[in-house]
């Protein structure tokens, strides 16, 4: 939590088991300015998520609200 992303949450549903990686901004920057440096670009992950803040209370709110609005039948699963 403390280096501003969390890349081990799964959420598992009747369809399967989804990894959602969460950032909060300032460390999406850092890593968006070291990739451009090293690469020229950045690919964003289409299971990233950003949260004002990188904590359990957080990702549990941000979790709830993807499941109403349909966003695990738009991603891939990691396994079934």
């Amino acid at each position: 939590m403390n280096k501003g992303f969390r890349n081990d949450v799964y959420v598992k549903l009747a369809d399967g088991l989804f990894n959602v990686l969460f950032y909060d901004s300032v460390r999406l920057q850092q890593d968006f300015e070291s990739e451009v440096e090293n690469y020229g670009f950045y690919s964003i992950d289409p299971n990233l998520i950003l949260v004002s803040a990188v904590n359990k209370e957080e990702i549990v709110f941000v979790i709830e609200n993807l499941y109403r609005q349909q966003y695990f039948e738009k991603l891939k699963p990691a396994s079934n």
